[in-house]
C-alpha cells in the first residue's frame, strides 16, 4: 500500500480527542504542546471548536507505519515545509557521497596499479 507522506493526516495514537492537533504539530513539525494551546486560544473565540470538529470529521486517519524512524519524519516535515530546500539538501548529501567515494576510489586506484588500469579498461 503506497501512502502519500506530503498529505495531512489525524494522528488519533498520539493525539487527546480526535488527534487533530498531533496530526497538525506531525505534519508541520511544530511541537504539539503549542499547537495545542492555539487550538484552546481559538476556541475561546468561538470559531476554533468548529473549525476542529471539521477537520476531524473530514481528515483521514494516519496510517499505520507512515515513517520507519524519526529520521524518516523529519525528511517528510521538511519536504512539507520547502520542496525545494529538500531537494537542495539531498543533491548536496549526494554530492557529498560522491565526493567521498572519489576519494576512497583514488586512495586504493593509487595503492594499486592493476586495479587502476582494471578501472581505466572498464571506462
Amino acid at each position: 500500500m503506497t501512502t502519500d507522506r506530503t498529505r495531512f493526516y489525524r494522528d488519533k495514537r498520539n493525539g487527546k480527542f480526535l488527534g487533530v492537533c498531533a496530526g497538525i504539530a506531525d505534519y508541520t513539525g511544530v511541537n504539539v504542546l503549542w499547537i495545542r494551546i492555539a487550538t484552546v486560544i481559538l476556541s475561546l473565540h468561538g470559531i476554533g471548536w468548529l473549525i476542529y470538529l471539521g477537520i476531524g470529521m473530514l481528515a483521514d486517519e494516519k496510517p499505520e507505519g507512515l515513517y520507519t524512524d524519526r529520521q524518516e519524519q523529519q525528511f517528510w516535515q521538511g519536504v512539507r515545509q520547502s520542496p525545494s530546500r529538500t531537494a537542495r539538501e539531498v543533491r548536496g548529501q549526494f554530492r557529498e557521497i560522491d565526493q567521498r567515494l572519489a576519494s576512497v576510489e583514488a586512495y586504493y586506484v593509487s595503492a594499486n596499479p592493476r586495479l587502476a588500469d582494471e578501472i581505466e579498461r572498464l571506462r
